[in-house]
């Protein structure tokens, strides 16, 4: 899924560093920034 500027953010949820969850919608209203890197620690 790509997502382009302007574009209204998908419905998620997700773990932060400490395994409290967050959701979009406490995100809306403001900036935000989601960072992923799904390959970390593995070969390649």
């Amino acid at each position: 899924m790509t997502i382009t500027e302007g574009q209204t953010v998908p419905e998620f949820s997700l773990s932060d560093q400490d395994g409290i969850t967050i959701t979009s919608a406490q995100l809306r209203g403001g900036w935000a920034v989601v960072y992923f890197y799904p390959k970390d620690d593995t070969p390649g």
